[in-house]
């Protein structure tokens, strides 16, 4: 038996004997330890390419780790963890630093998220500005909100099996990103999460600029199937996949997606969302599709998708740019100066954008079953920021019936989810899902995919 001793470093290193107290036997209640266990394994594995938890959990059936309160605090004692974490007997820097990140988002962040609870039933807040204020509590105890800094955040989203002309690509706009001092935040995963961030370390190098900072936000759910990428500085776990994404607009001053599957258009619906929303006319949100000419016609299906459900007036709330990184990084640059500019005016925040009015459903945690799924409304009578809503908990539903361990549960043992809606939506979603699974953006590896939906137009 492997018996390796953690100390922590940062803010939980400096924690009172009562703090380190609850810390320790919060890690050890039933429920949050096997979220705790499965998520410090994922970390341990990071740069691991993969997104099967179960895979992970089963090469590692021997793995334990401990949360010890002694008189400097906590340490960490990891029981048979993977080898490749350690060099030399030491474990690596990244690792040790994400490792705590997940005691901090996972078991210290729950009490802190407990008490902000009772704070908010007390003084009667509204659920969309409990979601922003959770966020940001989050975000501010994860040091990631850096208020002295000028906006300078691209977040980028995209997939994670990818073809390697699809990473190179992500890699050169991460390049120009970076020689024009642009940090990355990403979902840390494999593929287009890791590209970029790769590509600004370079270009940030050439720069002589070692400020450059590579974020990854995730959730509890993701983590465990897509362990980090090797490139990530800064980890933060968010309490569910609707926090995430929220964390991901709030946080960032310009977005930019690549060519991925289903998880990518369930973002961008989540942008479109907030953008149809009438309050958040007036707030910048540059939103940019891009790939490389070889992903011509993934671009133009997805915008011919939105125009199909929104009708032509969804285009200004997205540009467009084919084969070029170059102009990709000048409109980002260009975007988070009218970013400044209008937080600037509005007395908003550098770090956090506190003004975007985000609907209370689109903040709500969506659970993927199969009655919720066949409860949505996919229909163009709904009003477009509803309908927008709507879809992208179809795709949230989708992605849990693909990767997600409860969702691939409940399609084994019930069948797929049934998506029902007017028929060119419904359509228009399955000739979308039929060309991802085609060009094979469900899965990594040669695993046998089988759909966990079916399309049923009304």
């Amino acid at each position: 038996m492997s018996i390796k001793i953690i100390w922590p470093e940062g803010r939980l290193a400096q924690l009172t004997q009562f703090e380190a107290e609850i810390i320790t036997r919060s890690s050890q209640d039933k429920e949050i330890y096997s979220l705790y266990r499965s998520c410090s394994l994922a970390v341990l594995n990071c740069g691991s390419i993969t997104d099967n938890a179960r895979l992970l959990l089963d090469r590692s059936q021997d793995f334990d780790i401990e949360v010890i309160r002694n008189e400097r605090g906590l340490k960490l004692e990891l029981i048979n963890p993977p080898e490749s974490a350690f060099i030399d007997g030491e474990i690596l820097t990244a690792i040790k630093r994400h490792l705590f990140a997940v005691l901090r988002d996972i078991v210290q962040i729950k009490l802190h998220s407990e008490e902000l609870a009772r704070i908010f039933d007390r003084n009667h807040i509204p659920s969309g500005q409990r979601s922003a204020n959770h966020i940001f509590s989050i975000l501010r105890n994860a040091d990631a909100l850096q208020s002295s800094d000028m906006p300078r955040i691209a977040v980028c989203w995209g997939g994670h099996a990818i073809p390697q002309d699809e990473y190179d690509y992500a890699y050169r706009v991460g390049y120009e990103l970076g020689l024009r001092k642009i940090d990355i935040c990403t979902g840390c995963g494999p593929g287009i999460m890791e590209a970029p961030m790769k590509g600004a370390l370079m270009g940030q190098s050439m720069q002589d600029s070692h400020m450059g900072r590579r974020i990854g936000l995730t959730e509890p759910s993701i983590i465990m199937c897509e362990p980090p990428n090797a490139m990530i500085s800064e980890l933060v776990i968010l309490p569910d996949i609707e926090k995430r994404l929220e964390a991901f607009v709030r946080l960032g001053h310009a977005l930019i997606a690549f060519p991925g599957g289903p998880g990518t258009i369930e973002e961008l619906l989540f942008i479109l969302a907030i953008r149809l929303n009438d309050e958040n006319r007036g707030d910048p949100l540059p939103l940019i599709l891009t790939g490389g000419e070889q992903n011509r016609d993934y671009l133009m299906s997805i915008d011919a998708f939105f125009r199909q459900c929104f009708g032509d007036e969804i285009a200004r709330c997205y540009s467009i740019i084919i084969d070029d990184p170059k102009a990709v990084a000048t409109r980002v640059k260009e975007g988070i100066k009218d970013v400044y500019d209008h937080r600037t005016l509005t007395h908003d925040s550098y770090s956090f954008n506190w003004n975007l009015c985000i609907d209370e459903e689109l903040s709500r945690p969506f659970e993927a079953t199969h009655e919720s799924m066949e409860a949505l409304r996919l229909y163009h009578s709904e009003a477009p920021a509803d309908l927008a809503i709507a879809l992208r908990r179809a795709f949230s539903g989708i992605v849990a019936g693909n990767v997600k361990e409860q969702g691939v549960r409940q399609v084994r043992e019930r069948g797929p989810f049934r998506l029902h809606g007017d028929r060119d939506i419904v359509e228009g979603i399955g000739k979308l899902l039929e060309a991802f699974e085609r060009a094979k953006r469900f899965s990594i590896g040669n695993r046998h995919y089988e759909p966990c939906y079916v399309i049923c137009p009304d």
